[in-house]
């Protein structure tokens, strides 16, 4: 595509962006609403319209070439991103669920459920490939090193004469196969050609003409039909199409690949330029700059001792220096001559007035007594960077003439101005010291002056005091290992099995279809199940997308923790395994089962935590794994258990509170039987509990369609449907399990003369074990006793109640 259908993508996403900050800031503006459904609804309209032009961002900022237009694409993306997760937890605390249904929303804005799904950027990744290649290679490397597996060496290489006497081997060898096969078929003929003497030649003949044209006119007319229904099954969406590598779509790729390639030339040059018109700058510009920013200065503080008969105070440079003089217009200088005690009078009356206020308030009295205000949006700390940056956008690039930039290189009058600044911000501060120093003597002169005239001025004493209390600053760990290198760190965790390599998986393969039921059913007042679509989208909402980016991370709601419930093979590793290859992240394994025998003692368990939390750091993004997440919080642990689980009991807690808004780590669990330990211990931990049930009827259906037609000797015209229903209950673990014990080598090769049958994909399901109703419901009952779980049942109690005209009763 060109240059110019990206320009007009991205202004679809801009338009849709207006729109959804125009809404946005309303809504911040806007009065408390009671109404919990209307709300929701109207965040679900918000956060559809972010979804949207996500896409189109994302899909921009991979393909635009200009440089300048990159960074400002960049802008809108991660504040679009930011702002869609922080209306994800608005959701969540409206409707006190993990999963958010916004069909209705979908039906009004004429969206199909496809466009509304949420794409991961394509940056997370290809702007750290060679890092992330890297690190596996560290990884390889250690392991060969330390003998875990053996380097394959690269077979040498093979002469021509060698080529050619195994192609003549191989290929005598065929035609051998062939020529006793057509001589095996020539006997069997001449066997079957005998003459019969009592029959007539002529009778024969016509007889086996008739019977030659029945058979063939049969095949061919029952071959056009064949195709007639195929093609139009096809033509009504019935069967999926066959996926064929067509010209154009390889086309696409090279042209996109062609399009990146530029895309870095053109970086590279960008970044030269900015670093030549710095330069350029400062040589040209320097010294005019300088002497404006003096002189400037100077006529203030002149001014200032003209009115009041003194020098002010210069500003520090923690606030900003002479920039602050110039953007307040002299104003706010009267308000900087302000001295402590007046400030701290003003901050106690505040106080007092704040105090006054609370106690003439019964409301603040008795929070128990109180009502509900409504739902009010919460301040966004991405909605003034999206606004700045949309309108950024209309007044630089909306209606800029790019006819002479056709090859779409860098701007250089915008790079000057942008240096213009860079270079007076840094020269301000040699300027503004040089006028501090310039400042003490004038008033040194000035106080000798009085002194000399017989006035004797009273000194104000210059105590360079704080303003403000003391910031609580965060009480920095204490390194156990100051003197040892990353490399050597890493390399010990691998060697430890602690840092481990993951297949990489992306979240797609986590297949399911979304739910398009189960608003219906919560606006009945039920609470339904998710489908398997829904728990990708939440993975998604929660685990790759804050941590792929680190602005993101930063300034997006925190999630400390997750925790991913589901009975065997429902996919929890997988989808450890897809987060970490999506955001390319270390995984770090402290499973019970894995740590075993290492660092032992106390000292050794200090040393483990510390090793895990600090090179976690140091390779973000990071990935802290644990399997059967249960077991450090076990009541009474099995005699037979010789793993030791409860020996991170303490540290779990300590290690996930540590992980803070810069840290781009993430602690993910897995279990199996999560009610079998000690709940509150287990919330303390885990902030997010995410539950994956067994596959619903869409998305076995989805899942057999995809898997079985994957293999080309499949027929089309292959009933899905009926094994999908057949397998009810069954996990995806074991649907792949049954693929891989029908679908081999031996059994695809002989599909054209012998095609598949359901009764042997039955025959394989009835081998392994469904997921059992008492199983199931032992799920739902401890889903529900988490603390999510217990606000939902709360909230529907308290709705049952103001139904029925009942005082609710106090919670428990």
């Amino acid at each position: 595509m060109s240059h110019a259908t990206y320009d007009r993508l991205w202004a679809d996403a801009q338009r849709t962006l207006d729109e959804a900050t125009a809404i946005d800031s309303d809504l911040h503006a806007a009065k408390p609403q009671k109404d919990k459904r209307k709300a929701s609804a109207v965040v679900c309209d918000l956060y559809v319209r972010y979804v949207t032009a996500l896409a189109s961002l994302d899909q921009c900022y991979d393909q635009i070439v200009q440089p300048q237009k990159r960074l400002l694409v960049r802008k809108l993306l991660d504040a679009s991103l930011g702002r869609m997760l922080e209306l994800k937890h608005e959701l969540v605390n409206l409707d006190l669920s993990e999963f958010s249904y916004y069909d209705d929303v979908l039906i009004s804005m004429n969206i199909l459920p496809q466009e509304a799904e949420i794409t991961i950027p394509q940056y997370y990744r290809r702007e750290r490939e060679q890092e992330i290649r890297q690190r596996r290679k560290t990884i390889d490397d250690v392991l060969k090193r330390l003998g875990f597996y053996e380097d394959e060496g690269a077979e040498p290489e093979m002469t021509e004469d060698e080529a050619t006497r195994l192609i003549q081997v191989h290929e005598r060898a065929r035609q051998g196969r062939l020529r006793a096969q057509f001589m095996r078929e020539i006997r069997h003929m001449k066997d079957k050609a005998k003459p019969d003497p009592l029959a007539d030649d002529k009778a024969g003949s016509r007889a086996a003409a008739l019977r030659i044209q029945k058979i063939w006119r049969g095949f061919i007319t029952r071959r056009k039909i064949r195709r007639r229904v195929i093609e139009e099954m096809l033509l009504i969406g019935m069967l999926p199409p066959v996926a064929v590598e067509s010209e154009a779509r390889r086309r696409s790729e090279e042209v996109r690949e062609a399009r990146r390639a530029v895309q870095a030339e053109h970086q590279r040059q960008y970044e030269q330029a900015l670093v030549r018109e710095k330069e350029h700058v400062r040589r040209t510009r320097g010294e005019i700059i300088k002497e404006e920013i003096a002189d400037a200065a100077r006529c203030w503080y002149m001014d200032y001792k003209a009115n009041t008969g003194k020098f002010p105070d210069f500003p520090s440079e923690e606030s900003g220096g002479s920039a602050v003089l110039f953007s307040r217009q002299g104003a706010e200088s009267e308000m900087s001559k302000s001295t402590a005690p007046s400030s701290k009078d003003s901050k106690g009356k505040k106080d007092k007035a704040k105090k006054a206020q609370k106690e003439k308030d019964p409301a603040k009295k008795r929070p128990e007594d109180e009502e509900d205000p409504g739902f009010k949006m919460l301040p966004s700390s991405f909605l003034g960077e999206l606004v700045a940056s949309c309108g950024t956008y209309q007044d630089v690039w909306c209606e800029k003439d790019e006819r002479g930039n056709p090859s779409q290189t860098f701007y250089r009058d915008m790079i000057l101005q942008d240096k213009e600044r860079e270079v007076e911000a840094e020269l301000r501060k040699t300027v503004d010291h040089m006028l501090r120093q310039e400042l003490e003597r004038l008033q040194a002169a000035l106080d000798r002056d009085r002194a000399r005239k017989g006035k004797r001025g009273k000194k104000a004493s210059k105590k360079k005091g704080r303003r403000g209390g003391k910031k609580g600053k965060k009480k920095k760990e204490r390194d156990l290992t100051p003197d040892r290198t990353l490399e050597s760190l890493f390399e010990e965790l691998v060697a430890n099995g602690i840092i481990r390599k993951y297949p990489e998986v992306p979240l797609a393969a986590f297949k399911g279809e979304r739910s398009f039921g189960n608003l219906a059913l919560r606006q009945q007042g039920k609470d339904p199940l998710p489908s398997l679509g829904d728990v990708r989208q939440a993975v998604l909402e929660y685990c790759v997308l804050p941590l792929g980016s680190p602005a993101i991370h930063a300034m997006s709601p925190l999630v400390r923790s997750v925790l991913l419930a589901g009975p065997a093979g429902s996919g929890k590793r997988t989808l450890v395994h897809a987060v970490c290859t999506e955001t390319g992240s270390v995984l770090f394994d402290l499973s019970a089962a894995n740590i075993v025998g290492k660092y032992p003692g106390k000292a050794g368990l200090v040393m483990l935590v510390h090793l895990v939390s600090k090179v976690s750091r140091l390779l973000q993004p990071s990935v802290i794994f644990m399997d059967c997440a249960e077991k450090p919080f076990l009541k009474k642990v099995p005699k037979t258990d010789k793993t030791d689980p409860k020996r991170l009991k303490k540290d779990l807690p300590k290690l996930v509170k540590s992980i803070g808004p810069e840290d781009q780590v993430l602690l993910m669990g897995i279990s199996r039987c999560p009610w079998e330990c000690d709940q509150k211990a287990l919330a303390q931990v885990y902030t997010k509990m995410i539950l994956i049930p067994r596959p619903d009827y869409a998305s076995r259906s989805y899942i057999w369609s995809e898997l079985l037609f994957s293999y080309s000797g499949v027929n089309r015209q292959f009933d899905t449907a009926a094994i999908a229903q057949i397998s009810d209950g069954y996990t995806v673990g074991r649907i792949l399990a049954v693929l891989r014990d029908v679908m081999t080598c031996k059994r695809i090769l002989q599909m054209r003369v012998q095609p598949l049958t359901h009764a042997e994909l039955v025959t394989a399901l009835s081998r392994h074990d469904p997921v059992y109703k008492e199983e199931e419901e032992a799920f739902l009952a401890w889903f529900q006793r988490t603390p999510i779980g217990r606000r939902k049942a709360r909230a529907m109690e308290l709705e049952e109640l103001q139904r029925q005209g009942l005082e609710p009763q106090p919670a428990k």
